[in-house]
C-alpha cells in the first residue's frame, strides 16, 4: 500500500505542475494546487469523488468540477495515473516518485492490492527487445476473489454504505 508523499516530494510536484500550467497557458489557481496536495497526501487509489468529499470534510471550498478538471490536467502532465479496475469508474493514484507496481483486484468487493515483482520488468524488457519496441510503461491487472470471504463481505458491505452516503 502506498504511503503519503514526503513534504519535499509535494513541493517538487507543485513546481512541476506550476511549470506545466504555465507552458499550457492554464490558470494557476489555489484550488488546483489544493487538489494536487490532497492527492499526494493520500494513500493508495481513489476516485474523483473521494478527493472531493475529503476536501469538503476538511473544510476546503472546491467544486466537484474543479476536482475532475484538475485530475485531467494531472494525468496529462504525468503526475497522476488513471486506472480502470473492471468498472466504468476511473480510479487514480499519484505517479511521481512512486515505485512501479501492478494490481490484483477482487471482482466481488473491489479490493485493490498493489504488488511489485521485478520479473515483470524483466518480461517487459524482453518483450520490447523481441518486438523492436522501446516500452516505457505498462499496466497489469489481475482479477480474482479474496480468499478471506469474511473480509471480502465486510469490504463489499462498507462500499455499499459509502456509496449511499456520497449520494445522500
Amino acid at each position: 500500500m502506498a504511503h503519503p508523499a514526503h513534504e519535499d516530494t509535494i513541493q517538487l510536484v507543485k513546481e512541476i505542475f506550476r511549470s506545466y500550467l504555465k507552458e499550457g497557458n492554464q490558470r494557476q489557481t489555489p484550488e488546483r494546487f489544493m487538489v494536487l496536495e490532497e492527492i499526494y497526501r493520500a494513500d493508495g487509489h481513489f476516485d474523483a469523488d473521494d478527493i472531493f468529499f475529503r476536501m469538503q470534510e476538511a473544510g476546503t471550498r472546491v467544486s466537484r468540477a474543479t476536482v475532475y478538471n484538475t485530475l485531467d490536467l494531472l494525468v496529462e502532465c504525468g503526475l497522476v495515473q488513471r486506472q480502470q479496475f473492471g468498472k466504468s469508474q476511473y480510479y487514480y493514484e499519484r505517479a511521481y516518485a512512486y515505485q512501479q507496481h501492478d494490481h490484483i483486484i477482487c471482482s466481488e468487493c473491489g479490493h485493490v492490492l498493489e504488488f511489485c515483482d521485478p520479473r515483470i520488468g524483466e518480461i517487459q524488457e524482453l518483450i520490447g527487445r523481441i518486438h523492436g519496441m522501446n516500452i516505457t510503461s505498462h499496466s497489469l491487472h489481475f482479477y480474482g476473489t479474496c480468499e478471506d470471504k469474511k473480509a471480502c463481505a465486510t469490504r463489499k458491505e462498507q462500499a455499499g454504505k459509502n456509496s449511499l452516503v456520497s449520494k445522500g
